[in-house]
């Protein structure tokens, strides 16, 4: 992660990729495949048969790709504009960069145009003509997901993972360690993007460990600038995927380095799968007992350090406190009220809780957290020098918040921590398609310049802005304060179920425009 705060001498260092962290996050393209996943829960013979009821998806005609599938439901792919050039060759490490050709250019001003004239409509129309254009796909994935037409807003995605891998250079590997794309460069974050919102779509799909190997593999791709924040949201997948040892791996391996116990997320679920591990009854005595008091060491010194966790990770879970915890003078409810928290730290928490509370509310881990939390009272009542210590470090640390946190916060669409945001970053233009662009952003290519265009007042169109680019959250509430609530909901909602109406019939016909057969043809092969 980047600095938080420079002046007092402490930082979230950078991560730099050695020999002994490689194998850490060696991505395995077995791992990539979701089906081996559900092969695993269900048999295989549970998940071959939905694909043979699928009507046979998987079109021979595709290369074998890793990243997805293609579906015969699909265009067919031909090239359209995307190619991956090989910049440099350092220390042994490739950099790669995506680049777009004139045609390409046009089709992207023209996306453009279309989310400067707030009308979905035209961004359906680019579609038609140009099926594969990255960012019209994930930004109507956007809009069906919000609608809850989960299908079709994953399809999407992987349509776009599709393009982008067929334009992947030769050379370039998922599992390599070795190869690198710079988020800065504008054609590289639609890339970082998909796969952010594939990893999600995975993980809501019960696919866990697939998300995981997605997440390893965000994180090595520019893993100097983490400019997705992988690092707050690997720990939650660790757990969901029982992949305990290798998250006390990666504390163990990068805790000098980053500091990770400073991070909420990293405080709390490092001990979470100590506890988890020391429940396992095939690991040896003395391994369930190390990591048993290893569990025990941690999660105090993460209470200790964020008191501000346990309340609402109680109230969350459904659990009513203990009259001891509830009035003591570190956790209780009015010391909590009276608690200032630097504006990081309050973001970091709250996108922690938003997150990570379901994996706490089984009744042993509930039962775990009780003694450990009655341990800390004591403690804290005995003056233990860590109390001073971990307040010192509250107050001097948390002071700025890096741009790649705030970008992770807005795309992990946490109600909680979206709450949290500065009013530096609310009152922005956040694009969908590109939140919260790198301030040293490389630019290849310029749009021309064009006229403003008064924008539409539309329902619809309000509807598609809230989605898109200068959204005013406060505005559209005093609006309807004003009195235009109900009956601007009502054409809204009127307006959203034509759109998605004319959204799944523009998807379901698959006969675009076809490029020659030749076009299709060339360039087959298979890459790492």
């Amino acid at each position: 992660l980047q600095e938080i705060d420079e002046t007092n001498g402490y930082c979230y260092q950078t991560e730099m990729v050695t020999y002994e962290t490689k194998p850490l996050l060696y991505v395995e393209h077995r791992n990539l495949n979701p089906e081996n996943e559900l092969k695993r829960y269900f048999g295989a013979r549970a998940v071959l048969g939905d694909q043979r009821s699928d009507n046979q998806r998987h079109r021979p005609l595709h290369r074998s790709m890793w990243l997805t599938a293609a579906k015969d439901t699909w265009p067919r792919y031909a090239k359209i504009g995307i190619s991956m050039q090989l910049l440099e060759t350092k220390g042994g490490i490739q950099y790669f960069t995506f680049e777009h050709n004139r045609d390409y250019q046009q089709a992207q001003f023209k996306f453009l145009d279309a989310v400067d004239s707030m009308d979905p409509n035209n961004i359906l129309a680019l579609l038609r003509v140009n099926p594969y254009h990255i960012d019209s796909l994930l930004q109507i994935s956007d809009v069906c997901r919000m609608q809850e037409d989960q299908e079709v807003a994953r399809d999407l995605i992987e349509k776009a993972l599709y393009c982008f891998e067929s334009s992947f250079h030769p050379v370039f590997s998922l599992t390599s360690g070795q190869s690198r794309l710079d988020y800065r460069r504008a054609e590289n974050r639609s890339f970082f993007l998909a796969l952010y919102k594939h990893m999600t779509f995975l993980e809501r799909r019960g696919c866990p460990r697939t998300a995981l190997e997605f997440c390893k593999l965000i994180r090595c791709l520019d893993p100097e600038r983490d400019p997705l924040c992988a690092l707050l949201m690997i720990d939650f997948l660790s757990l969901r995927a029982r992949e305990y040892a290798f998250l006390i791996r990666l504390y163990e391996e990068w805790e000098f380095h980053l500091n990770l116990s400073q991070l909420p997320n990293f405080a709390f679920s490092v001990p979470l799968a100590c506890y988890h591990l020391s429940q396992q009854e095939d690991l040896p005595d003395s391994e369930r007992a190390r990591m048993e008091e290893q569990g025990k060491r941690l999660i105090q010194t993460a209470f200790i350090m964020f008191p501000s966790v346990l309340m609402p990770l109680l109230d969350q879970c459904g659990v009513q406190p203990d009259q001891a915890v509830s009035s003591h003078r570190y956790f209780g409810l009015e010391v909590q009220i009276r608690l200032v928290q630097p504006g990081a730290l309050r973001q970091l928490v709250a996108l922690f809780l938003g997150r990570n509370w379901p994996l706490w509310k089984d009744p042993g881990v509930m039962a775990w957290l009780e003694d450990n939390v009655k341990e800390v009272l004591r403690r804290v009542d005995a003056n233990d020098p860590l109390v001073e210590e971990s307040e010192n470090k509250r107050k001097i640390r948390y002071q700025n918040v890096p741009r790649n946190i705030h970008r992770h916060i807005i795309l992990s669409e946490i109600k909680e921590a979206i709450a949290a945001l500065p009013p530096e970053v609310t009152t922005q233009p956040v694009m969908g398609y590109d939140p919260l662009p790198p301030l040293d952003g490389i630019i290849t290519y310029t749009r021309p310049e064009r006229t403003n265009q008064a924008p539409d007042g539309s329902t619809l169109s309000l509807f598609f802005r809230s989605l898109l680019p200068n959204f005013n959250l406060q505005e559209d509430r005093r609006q309807q304060m004003e009195g235009e609530g109900a009956e601007v909901q009502h054409e809204l909602n009127q307006g959203v179920n034509r759109l998605m109406a004319a959204m799944r019939d523009m998807l379901a016909n698959i006969r675009f425009q076809e490029p020659p057969q030749e076009e299709y043809q060339e360039g087959d092969g298979e890459w790492d």
